[in-house]
């Protein structure tokens, strides 16, 4: 599957916001992986994975050039648990220091609304999501 053109086709064309500005530089490359995941959007709403509360933990090994992401989902039956996976390591192999990524999900304890940010709060509200 073309997941590139699912995420261009599901986008519709609206942008995802910009990261958060950030006071300081990353400290090391699970900050710079994590920042990177801003990037990602989940595939119903505008609104990055880590706004939703999707990701849960990062980890970089900078000497090994890997990166791990702790998942989770909105839904054990997710349909776009592949497709968010997928955007996750493509985002992360865009970082000139990073060669492997892997993905570890996780269900317990499970997702809620709870964990959206802030920040994912504010953005679901201005395209008239209520959380």
């Amino acid at each position: 599957m073309d997941f590139g053109a699912v995420l261009r086709e599901t986008q519709g064309g609206r942008d995802l916001p910009p990261p958060p500005a950030f006071a300081e530089p990353a400290a090391d490359l699970a900050e710079r992986a994590r920042r990177a995941l801003y990037e990602v959007a989940d595939p119903e709403f505008p609104i990055s994975i880590v706004d939703l509360g999707l990701v849960r933990g990062v980890e970089g090994d900078e000497e090994a050039g890997a990166v791990t992401v702790h998942l989770t989902f909105t839904a054990t039956a997710c349909p776009c648990m592949d497709f968010i996976q997928w955007d996750v390591r493509e985002r992360l192999l865009q970082l000139d220091e990073v060669g492997k990524v892997e993905i570890v999900t996780e269900w317990d304890p499970p997702w809620t609304t709870a964990a959206i940010s802030a920040r994912g709060r504010k953005l679901l509200r201005s395209v008239g999501v209520v959380t």
